[in-house]
């Protein structure tokens, strides 16, 4: 087994590497950003390479690629570095939990980034380049699509469908058999309960902040 360049520096990145060193037995070599943000010779302890410039240092017949980057532009950026990598020849390494609960019917892919307490159903499906944070429930039948980054403790019941590239916030409950279109926004805390076109955002109310202070409470 290869051992894995993280490209990444922020805080995915040093997590993606714990994770993989201390959880999936992995030996992390370095890591690599674009060559406008490796201002440093290293991160984290370990060497730092600027992409352009990585088979040099980390050719591809020897390590495999590792993308930790979080949703920006609706996680097109990771998945852009992901097709690069593999263009240049990097193998694509994933990570599941060994504290992730799953069936003989999932089929890992590359740059899934699946952290702990996850439960995936029998029979749902999970696309590449797919993050799901720590602590949610994909319903059996369920899909979701290339690209999507899901956060903690969302429950996808059963037969849902995700379209690629959207964002689920925390906390958001999906009812069974309902479609998510591509490049949607879900925020935290919402309940989804119909179907939802392309390119939506659901975007639930924070609670708002008492007019009365803690000090004036007569209990708590």
């Amino acid at each position: 087994m290869k051992d894995i360049v993280v490209f990444g520096t922020g805080p995915i990145a040093e997590l993606a590497a714990l994770y993989f060193r201390e959880d999936a037995a992995r030996r992390v070599a370095g890591f690599t950003v674009d060559s406008a943000y490796a201002t440093t010779p290293d991160f984290a302890g370990l060497p730092l390479v600027a992409f352009e410039e990585l088979e040099a240092r980390f050719p591809p017949a020897e390590y495999e690629l590792f993308v930790a980057l979080a949703y920006t532009k609706l996680n097109k950026l990771r998945r852009a570095r992901v097709d690069e990598g593999k263009a240049r020849g990097y193998g694509i390494a994933h990570y599941v939990s060994s504290r992730a609960t799953r069936f003989s019917t999932f089929e890992p892919a590359e740059n899934q980034f699946i952290l702990e307490d996850n439960t995936i159903q029998p029979f749902a499906s999970v696309g590449r380049n797919v993050t799901l944070w720590s602590g949610n429930h994909i319903g059996h039948h369920s899909t979701i699509a290339e690209d999507v980054f899901i956060a903690s403790h969302v429950v996808v019941s059963g037969g849902v469908t995700i379209g690629a590239r959207s964002f689920i916030g925390v906390n958001v409950t999906i009812r069974d058999h309902v479609t998510i279109g591509a490049d949607c926004v879900i925020g935290a805390g919402a309940l989804v309960l119909q179907d939802i076109p392309d390119g939506s955002v659901l975007s639930p109310g924070g609670t708002e902040i008492s007019k009365v202070p803690s000090h004036r409470l007569k209990r708590i």
